[in-house]
């Protein structure tokens, strides 16, 4: 899951002068990181710890049985967190980004065949595991935010009834405020999270000291001894311990905002010893109070706190959906520059920062989702149950990525990186297996997301490419088009005509189209392709190729990399050279519209092929993709057959 919002090919400069700014920037950046990067996992401990006790699959609560489970939680945030994803996956990036798909650009074989089984295999495993991201996407909103305002609840019964009617008002207003962008809101993420993670630290010390055996718990055979005592039972928690690693996979997500340091950084000096304290502290807390255990974090807070900690846990869950919406927003666009959906409506609500985007479709799915989980569900421990069964599928897919990582870019051997990375696969599959109980329970629905999400964009990305060969094997090549153009040359009028497609061998059907009806040509043509590559940012020095051709025909290959911003004009508008006009006032751009006929020659199933024409029925225009200004813009359409 990628991208929550910042900078572009500079941030990625300044991030290798990180040293050379001084500590007032890194502790700027990493205050800034906090904010975004931890806010899903810091808000575990409202439900992480309770939902071992007291959910569907609760262990007994007793003295073994409570340090039995810290140790659990223990060593999952020191071997799937610190270890795992901080020392090792953020290794991994794919020129400073990071995420599922930037990781599976990096497993393809530097000019080799991308379509060879083993590529082909690689992608269908990155996309399902990017699609999951969107399950997981809706059920984190839901459980954070309902989790925390359960805390009316603990302070008084009243509040029962209305909890569920404030979860929906504030996840109205979540969504609501998303087209009016983050940027002002994301300045207080940073100090808002900083202040919960004190107090998280504060609320568990202040029961750790009246409870310190509890620290017992980082001996890793009180885990062992509550797996031997338990049994099936024992492993049937490990759904619940998960839930206090959710939120891992973002840190790998967001290094292309904040690099490596700083993420590193926040991880070990707070967001970890926060956790830790309070973890422990409920934990103590259990043993001195067994009946704390319907709500252990809002039990160790004083009865005059509850109100203000229901308030600070809602802000803190609030920046915690922000962080996945934005994510979402993030994946969704990235989806579409790599060829795997329909162009979305994008707004860019940031003139200075390209990640601060709004994806209204994204936005209204999820909206709508949300809510329903929440009246639905009902409360934070039914929603228990639809929870982590998406993020360990992530987690299993970012670890096999990784082992072809391991191989392929870094040359190690086949024995050293499966040595490396097998422990952690059979964990992920552990706690795969544990929350796989869940499905019944509610676990189908991120799953049912996942799946219907992953047969959209496969079904997507295969009818592009039999579009895009159908296409080519129809097309005029561009020399015999030139050819016949100057042996016959027709009537040319003033300005520059930009033909936009994506086969830069063949002639545009636009452009054949545009000859057809008005018999004439313009003075300057540009013959234009953008490419999309599996970088997140190309080089701006080498964003353009053109070459010159003849007879006021240009051929231009604009390239962008999957996070870049495709705006178009903005490209040509620093294009300087000699004989080439591209006078904003004085250019048209001519875009191909193709209207999708369903035949019996069938390329894919006929369920997927009537799919794909409803998907390319609703996608966004070209022009408004690639930002082009609407009063220059004509469209030609085509019917093509499939």
């Amino acid at each position: 899951m990628a991208g929550r919002g910042s900078a572009g090919s500079d941030r990625l400069s300044d991030h290798t002068q990180l040293h050379k700014r001084g500590g007032g920037y890194l502790a700027t950046l990493s205050i800034t990181a906090l904010g975004v990067v931890y806010g899903d996992i810091g808000t575990s401990p409202l439900y992480a710890l309770r939902e071992c006790f007291h959910g569907s699959h609760a262990a007994e609560l007793n003295r073994a049985n409570v340090l039995g489970v810290l140790s659990l939680v223990f060593w999952a945030l020191m071997i799937v967190i610190t270890i795992k994803y901080v020392s090792l996956v953020m290794r991994a990036d794919n020129k400073g980004e990071g995420g599922t798909l930037a990781l599976a650009a990096l497993t393809s074989p530097p000019g080799g065949k991308t379509n060879s089984r083993r590529f082909w295999l690689l992608t269908v495993v990155a996309l399902f595991g990017a699609s999951l991201f969107f399950g997981d996407g809706m059920v984190t909103p839901a459980i954070s935010v309902l989790s925390a305002v359960e805390g009316l609840s603990v302070a008084t019964p009243v509040f029962t009834p209305f909890v569920v009617p404030i979860t929906v008002v504030i996840l109205l207003g979540l969504f609501l405020a998303q087209k009016r962008g983050t940027g002002k809101i994301g300045a207080i993420f940073g100090p808002v999270m900083l202040g919960w993670f004190t107090i998280l630290a504060i609320l568990g010390i202040r029961q750790i000291v009246q409870s310190p055996e509890v620290l017992a718990a980082v001996n890793p055979l009180h885990a062992i001894n509550f797996f031997r005592n338990e049994g099936y039972g024992g492993f049937l928690v490990l759904g619940a311990v998960f839930l206090c690693v959710t939120g891992g996979e973002a840190l790998y997500a967001d290094m292309g905002h904040f690099g490596r340091l700083p993420i590193r950084l926040t991880w070990f000096a707070v967001a970890m010893p926060a956790l830790l304290l309070n973890y422990f502290g409920q934990g103590a807390l259990l043993l001195r109070d067994p009946s704390a255990v319907d709500s252990p974090f809002y039990r160790m807070a004083p009865s005059w706190a509850l109100y203000p900690m229901v308030i600070l846990a809602t802000f803190a869950t609030v920046i915690a959906s922000q962080a996945v919406i934005s994510g979402a927003f993030s994946l969704a666009r990235q989806a579409v520059l790599l060829g795997y959906s329909p162009r979305l409506d994008i707004d860019h609500t940031s003139e200075r920062q390209i990640g601060q985007i709004y994806i209204p479709l994204v936005n209204w799915i999820l909206m709508i989702c949300c809510i329903l989980l929440v009246l639905g569900f009902r409360s934070s421990t039914n929603l228990a149950a639809a929870y982590g069964i998406a993020v360990t599928g992530d987690m299993v897919v970012t670890a096999i990525l990784l082992w072809v990582v391991m191989m392929q870019r870094w040359r190690w051997s086949v024995l050293l990186a499966t040595a490396v990375v097998l422990p952690f696969l059979r964990i992920d599959r552990a706690f795969f297996a544990a929350n796989a109980v869940k499905i019944a329970h509610g676990g189908w629905v991120p799953l049912v997301v996942g799946f219907v999400t992953f047969s959209l964009m496969a079904t997507w990305k295969r009818g592009r490419q039999i579009l895009d060969d159908r296409l080519r094997s129809g097309s005029l090549p561009l020399d015999l088009f030139l050819s016949s153009v100057l042996s016959h040359p027709p009537h040319r009028v003033p300005g520059t005509a930009i033909f936009m497609h994506r086969n830069a061998e063949g002639v545009p059907t636009a452009l054949l189209h545009s000859l057809k009806h008005y018999k004439v040509l313009h003075e300057t043509i540009v013959l234009m392709s953008v490419q999309i590559e599996e970088e997140p940012y190309f080089d701006p020095e080498k964003r353009v190729e053109l070459e010159n051709i003849g007879s006021g025909v240009w051929q231009m290959v604009i390239h962008y990399g999957f996070m870049d911003d495709t705006d178009v004009p903005k490209v040509l508008s620093e294009i300087r050279v000699d004989g080439l006009d591209l006078d904003p006032a004085k250019t048209s751009y001519f875009l191909g519209r193709e209207t999708l006929v369903a035949t019996h020659r069938h390329a894919m199933a006929a369920w997927r092929e009537k799919l794909f024409i409803w998907m390319a029925r609703n996608a966004a225009g070209a022009g408004l993709f690639f930002r082009l200004p609407p009063n220059r813009i004509i469209e030609l359409g085509a019917q093509i057959e499939v």
